[in-house]
């Protein structure tokens, strides 16, 4: 989840829903509370299905982006392997192999790399190394 710490301009998720929340609800009030026909309360029936699904579309967009945009991070132990290079997960004590560009990845180096996980095949394939945090400790 992104943090906005005060100011930057910034879009956050958290503010995004703050805003569609206030265009709802701002909608939701401003239309009349009485219907004074069936005419007008059938136009409101279709401008509320109205703005419910602009509600579910704007939802489902933000969800999608979010979670293609979603960073994968490992902090770990790099290793050396007859398969190659892998990392240790310190938050799941999970050892991932490396696939793709292991570029400037060093076994025997505690690092932070930021790519795609898969959980499945115990593969991670790092897009950049984040932090490089030293030697490892044993």
């Amino acid at each position: 989840m992104i943090v906005d710490s005060g100011g930057g301009g910034r879009l956050t998720p958290k503010s995004l829903w703050r805003g569609v929340l206030i265009g709802v609800l701002g909608l939701a009030l401003a239309t009349p509370s009485r219907a004074e026909s069936v005419q007008t309360a059938g136009k409101q029936v279709v401008a509320g299905i109205v703005v419910v699904s602009v509600g579910i579309g704007v939802l489902v967009t933000v969800l999608i982006v979010r979670h293609n945009s979603k960073q994968n991070k490992i902090t770990g132990c790099i290793s050396s392997g007859t398969k190659g290079l892998s990392v240790t997960d310190e938050k799941d004590q999970r050892a991932y192999a490396l696939s793709g560009d292991v570029n400037g990845i060093k076994a025997g180096e505690r690092m932070t790399l930021v790519g795609k996980r898969n959980r499945a095949a115990l593969t991670f394939q790092p897009r950049q190394v984040s932090t490089d945090l030293g030697a490892c400790r044993p």
